[in-house]
Parts: structure tokens; C-alpha cells; sequence
């Protein structure tokens, strides 16, 4: 049978403001992708994730950004590689305390926004997010865009390179991502992510922006957890992917 790993970014808040709906995601997701305080999240809300992810068997990944919560870690910055690579490990190092408090660990690392773009063709930063994993715990997994510089580093630094695909974000040819900048660059409507999702889990196949057919073979799916109605939609995706015959569990 064919198996997906269901991911959302969650613990996207900060202070008294909340942006993703943390509790009714982790009951569809395998996989959370918890913000470790740079682009978003604090101490109290990196907890609180962790505690509902151990209650529920959800592994824990560390999403890294670049400093930038202003920006929701979304614009663009030059970051030295040693700067940047410890920075990734502090934050990989942080959500790693909560997540042994609440009885489970870290269980892999993502790139968010802004960063999780740049490494796909930047060496340099990339090599410097795989230095920064390596830093905190050199059997982490990296998730990231298949075929990007991050996941060949990473594989060649021994660190397990896993492919993600994202259901409701529009693609490029190539195989990227279309940057949130242009038209229709996310998905909004709800039907078409579902028929992506099992598109994507079934045959490794997406349409592209300008209507190609474009190969994105991937372990895991990310359902953006700060899109309106993103709970719902997370239910209606696993629960199609599950009618089709497509078993949903965590990559790890």
C-alpha cells in the first residue's frame, strides 16, 4: 500500500496572538512542524505544542527560520553560514527541551519560508542549515523540496534526506515553488488541494502553474496550518487519501 506522512507548521503564534490551530491539527497531522521562535512561537507555546503532539503519537519537527518575526520569516536575508548554522542549532536545541519534557524528542528538521526557498539553490546556505542540524544532533532527518541543494547536502553529511510536497502551493516547471509574491501562487480552493493530495501520494505527479505535468516525488505532504480553514481541510485531505487507498503515517 501506498503511505504519506501528513505535515502542518503549527505553534505559529506569539504571546496572546495565535495563528494556527494547534489542538484540532494534531488530530489529523503525523507529522507537526513546530516553529522554534524566530519567525514564530514562544517558550509557552513551543510547550504546549509538544505536550499535545506526545499525547497524540504526532512526531515533532524543528522549523527553523531565519530571525526574522516581523517578517514572519518570509523576507529575504544574508545571513553569514556560521551565524546561520548556529542559529539553526539554538532553535533545534530549544524545541528540543520541550519535547523531552513531554516525553518524546525531536524528530526531524525543516526550513521555513524565506530559508526553506533560499536552500533549495544556495549552497552556501544550505551547507549552512545542514552544519547547523549536524551541530544539534547529526541523525536528524531534513525535510525539504525534492531535488533541492539542502537534501543532497544533507544526504552527503549522512543526515536522511526526506522529500516533501506541499498540496496547496502552485508549482513551477521546474519543480519549485511559485514565490507568494505572484498570482496564484497558493491553492485556495479546497477541492483542488484535495485532488492534489492524492495526486501527488499516488503518482507523484502535480500540474503545474502554466498546466505542465511535473514529477514531485515525495514522503511527505505539507498542509499549510495558517490557511483559512485549515483543519477542515486537513480532514477532508486525509480522509480522501485514506479512500483511495493511501495509508497515512509519520515518515519516522
Amino acid at each position: 500500500m501506498t503511505s504519506i506522512d501528513l505535515n502542518a507548521d503549527l505553534g505559529e503564534g506569539f504571546g496572546r496572538w495565535q495563528l494556527t490551530d494547534d489542538e484540532r491539527l494534531l488530530s489529523v497531522v503525523t507529522s507537526a512542524n513546530v516553529a522554534c521562535g524566530f519567525h514564530a512561537g514562544d517558550a509557552a507555546t513551543m510547550r504546549r505544542v509538544c505536550e499535545q503532539a506526545a499525547e497524540r503519537g504526532v512526531r515533532i519537527g524543528a522549523q527553523v527560520s531565519y530571525r526574522d518575526l516581523a517578517g514572519f520569516g518570509r523576507r529575504a536575508m544574508d545571513v553569514p553560514p556560521a551565524e546561520l548554522a548556529a542559529e539553526v542549532a539554538y532553535q533545534i536545541g530549544a524545541l528540543e527541551v520541550f519535547a523531552r519534557a513531554a516525553g518524546t524528542r525531536v524528530s526531524y528538521v525543516k526550513p521555513h519560508g524565506a530559508l526553506y526557498n533560499r536552500v533549495v539553490q544556495d549552497e552556501e546556505q544550505a551547507g549552512a542549515v545542514v552544519d547547523g542540524v549536524r551541530l544539534a544532533d547529526a541523525t536528524l532527518p531534513v525535510l525539504g523540496l525534492p531535488g533541492s541543494r539542502l537534501l543532497e547536502l544533507a544526504a552527503k553529511a549522512g543526515l536522511p534526506a526526506v522529500t516533501e510536497a506541499f498540496a496547496d502551493r502552485a508549482y513551477t516547471e521546474q519543480g519549485t515553488l511559485v514565490p507568494r509574491g505572484q498570482d496564484g501562487a497558493v491553492v485556495t480552493d479546497p477541492e483542488a488541494v484535495v485532488a492534489r493530495s492524492v495526486g501527488l501520494a499516488r503518482s507523484g505527479l502535480v500540474t503545474s502553474h502554466s498546466g505542465a505535468h511535473v514529477e514531485v516525488r515525495a514522503r511527505s505532504l505539507c498542509l499549510h496550518g495558517d490557511t483559512p480553514g485549515a483543519v477542515e481541510l486537513a480532514r477532508r485531505v486525509r480522509a480522501r487519501l485514506e479512500e483511495s487507498g493511501v495509508r497515512v503515517e509519520a515518515f519516522v
